[in-house]
């Protein structure tokens, strides 16, 4: 084991020895652990190595192309539950996360809240594949398509909770992210675009379409991105809010629909 640690530390791996473990229970035998520790001394993410995520207290399956949830993003989901809870907390919710990824956010609301009717979309088949397989557990339903566009239409006006954890680094910023992500997760799961908010615009500009009266969007952004975030969601009806947690360093925004 010692070194295993080692080697991983001389990779730049900062949590070696809980990494090591990790490595060594996952692999059957040990010429399966030298392939994996080949794989993470190479640069690739833990968590593709492993083929699972810890995402707010659950294990999330994670494919080779598909983006890795950060554990910031947990945070999300915690104001997603708090605007669900303040429209009832035994009512029964309609949640729809668009670009899914894994399936992780989806998935960690619809635990938290049992009866959830849950749908998930991305463009990606790999993600499709992934999230459909985490989210058979809660009933879950996974299209693949544009945002909202292969959502079933009786839909419309009945989202209470729509997840959006939209790519937000603006593309000049791209080239100055951390190589496991840069180099392992597609761009267009990073790429927001000139100044990251194209896609959160798109998903501002349908989400009153699909909203009932008091639901909620919410996707994250950079603490920089905050005024101009709040802007796009205000321009489209919303009423726009901001939460921050500064321990995990996590920023979201919601817009909520009048009532």
């Amino acid at each position: 084991m010692s070194d295993l640690v080692t080697r991983l530390r001389a990779a730049g791996c900062v949590f070696a020895e809980e990494e090591a473990r990790l490595l060594t229970e996952a692999a059957p035998d040990p010429g399966a652990l030298e392939q994996l520790v080949r794989r993470r001394v190479g640069g690739e993410p833990l968590e593709l190595v492993l083929g699972w995520v810890a995402f707010a207290g659950l294990r999330v399956a994670v494919d080779p192309g598909v983006f890795v949830p950060r554990q910031r993003t947990a945070f999300l989901v915690d104001v997603a539950q708090r605007s669900l809870d303040a429209l009832g907390p035994d009512r029964p919710a309609t949640v729809v996360d668009l670009c899914c990824g894994s399936g992780a956010l989806g998935l960690a609301l619809a635990h938290r809240r049992p009866g959830t009717t849950l749908h998930a979309t991305d463009v990606d088949p790999a993600a499709v594949a992934c999230a459909a397989r985490n989210l058979a557990a809660v009933g879950g339903t996974v299209h693949l398509g544009d945002l909202a566009t292969p959502l079933p239409m009786d839909l419309r006006g009945q989202v209470d909770a729509l997840l959006a954890n939209v790519p937000y680094v603006p593309t000049g910023a791209v080239a100055a992210m951390p190589p496991e992500s840069r180099d392992h997760e597609p761009r267009g799961t990073v790429d927001g675009g000139p100044d990251g908010l194209d896609v959160l615009r798109r998903v501002a500009a349908l989400a009153p379409e699909w909203l009932r009266p008091g639901g909620s969007v919410h996707s994250e952004v950079a603490a920089t991105q905050v005024d101009a975030a709040l802007e796009v969601l205000a321009g489209q009806g919303l009423h726009a809010r901001v939460d921050r947690d500064e321990d995990r360093d996590a920023t979201v925004v919601t817009g909520t629909r009048g009532s």
